[in-house]
C-alpha cells in the first residue's frame, strides 16, 4: 500500500491552523487542539492499518509558514510486521523563518523478519526548532521475538539554511551484528534518539539541564552531545518503550518551557 500525508500550517490572528491536509489510506489527521488559544497547533496522525505491511510505501509532507508551532503526535505504537520485500517510508518537512516543529513519534516494534527502511529530511530557516526523537523497541519480548528482526535502517538529516548540519545512521541488523556487543547495545534492549536543533536555544545549559533532568531515572544510559547548528543529540538505552517514549516529552516540555518561560506545551506521554 501506498500512503501519502500532507500538510500545510499558517498564521492566523497570532495562532497557528491548519491551513491544507490531504491524507490517503491508512492514513487520517485529526487536530487535537484542546486550548484554542494556544498558539501551538496539535496534530494527530492516525492509521487503520494495523502496522506497517511488506511493500507498504509512506510518504509524509509538511510546510509550516513563518511564525508556525505545530506538534505532531502518532496514535499508537508502530508494529513492523514479517516481510520478504521491506517497506519504506520518506518525511520531508520544511520550517520557514521562526517557525517550531515537534514529533515525537510512538516506539517502533519490528516483529520477526520484519526489513524496515526510512529517511528524514528536515528544512530549516533562520530562527527555526526542531525537536525530534525516534524510539525503536527490540521487538515483541511476549512472543518471543526479542532482536528477532532482520533490518532496522534510518537515516535523518538536517539542513539549516540550505546547509546540511547532522546526519544520523540508524542500522539495527541482528543477523550481522551482534546487538549485545561492545559499542552496540551492550544488555539493553531499547534505543532511543532524540534531537533537537534551534538557533535561539543556549545549547551549552540545556544540555547541562538534560543532564539534570535524566539523572534519576531508573535503569538508563544516556549521553547528551551538541551538534553543530546549535543543536543536541540525546541518546538513550534502556529496557521499556513506555518510559523512553515519557522522557522524550519530558524533555520536549523542558525545552519549550525553557524558552517561552511560561507553561509548559501539553503533550500525549504520561510522565511519572
Amino acid at each position: 500500500m501506498t500512503g501519502v500525508v500532507h500538510i500545510q500550517s499558517a498564521m492566523k490572528n497570532g495562532k497557528t491552523i491548519l491551513k491544507d491536509s490531504y491524507c490517503t489510506q491508512p492514513f487520517k489527521l485529526a487536530n487535537i487542539t484542546e486550548d484554542k488559544k494556544d498558539h501551538w497547533l496539535h496534530l494527530m496522525l492516525m492509521s487503520s492499518s494495523p502496522g506497517i505491511l511488506d511493500n507498504d510505501q509512506y510518504k509524509i509532507n509538511i510546510d509550516l509558514e513563518e511564525n508556525c508551532r505545530v506538534q505532531l503526535t502518532t496514535q499508537s505504537y508502530q508494529h513492523i510486521f514479517q516481510m520478504k520485500a521491506g517497506a519504506k517510508q520518506e518525511i520531508q518537512v520544511i520550517l520557514k523563518r521562526s517557525s517550531s516543529f515537534i514529533f515525537l513519534p510512538h516506539p517502533a516494534v519490528p516483529h520477526q523478519s520484519s526489513i524496515f527502511s526510512a529517511k528524514n529530511k528536515f528544512y530549516l530557516s533562520e530562527d527555526c526548532l526542531l525537536i525530534w526523537g525516534e524510539v525503536l523497541s527490540c521487538g515483541r519480548k511476549l512472543n518471543g521475538e526479542v532482536f528477532r528482526l532482520s533490518k532496522y535502517h534510518t537515516v535523518t538529516e538536517i539542513f539549516s539554511s540550505g546547509k546540511l548540519v547532522v546526519k544520523e545512521n540508524l542500522m539495527l541488523a541482528p543477523q550481522y551484528i551482534d546487538v549485545n556487543m561492545i559499542g552496540q547495545l551492550e544488555g539493553y534492549t531499547h534505543q532511543a534518539s532524540l534531537i533537537c536543533v534551534g538557533n535561539v536555544m543556549p545549547i551549552n545549559t540545556m544540555i547541562e539541564e538534560i543532564h539534570d533532568l535524566l539523572k534519576d531515572e531508573d535503569d538508563i544510559c544516556f549521553g547528551v552531545s551538541a551538534l553543530p547548528g546549535n543543536g543536541m543529540n540525546v541518546r538513550i538505552l534502556g529496557h521499556k518503550a513506555e518510559q523512553l517514549f515519557s522522557i522524550h516529552h519530558l524533555i520536549a516540555r523542558h525545552i519549550i518551557s525553557s524558552q517561552t518561560r511560561k507553561q509548559p506545551i501539553k503533550t500525549t506521554a504520561y510522565v511519572k
